[in-house]
């Protein structure tokens, strides 16, 4: 699949959840696991999310909890989990010490690690980020 192939599905994506169609989702899903990796659909969506995000932050909890698959759900916590140890590891913090993460693949931070992941936020938006 080219660069302008996977911009296409990402629109196409973004734009089913934009029109709320779990039954457009789930066709396109079971269409690019016949093109991609269980991981590269995630990343699909992942990015489809992002830009949800921007344009719609009650659609974008909506998706999350009407629209994708669990097993897509599961691949993108497993992506997100690494991504944030591999930021934290270069940061200097210490698996195990100052995060871990759970066997549901939940990450769980201190607080310091909070705010080196989530700066911008006040301490209480971080209350439903899980501690340790």
């Amino acid at each position: 699949m080219t660069g302008l192939d996977l911009e296409q599905e990402i629109g196409k994506m973004a734009r089913a959840m934009m029109a709320r169609n779990t039954a457009i989702g789930d066709a396109l899903i079971a269409y690019l696991r016949t093109q991609l990796t269980e991981e590269e659909v995630a990343g699909i969506v992942l990015v489809s999310l992002e830009r949800l995000l921007w344009l719609d932050g009650d659609l974008f909890i909506w998706t999350l909890q009407n629209f994708l698959p669990q097993s897509i759900l599961n691949e993108m916590r497993r992506i997100t989990s690494v991504t944030l140890c591999k930021q934290l590891i270069g940061k200097k913090f210490i698996l195990g010490e100052d995060f871990s993460v759970n066997a549901n693949g939940q990450l769980l931070l201190n607080p310091k690690a909070k705010k080196a992941i989530f700066p911008n936020l006040k301490s209480s938006e971080l209350s439903p980020v899980r501690s340790i």
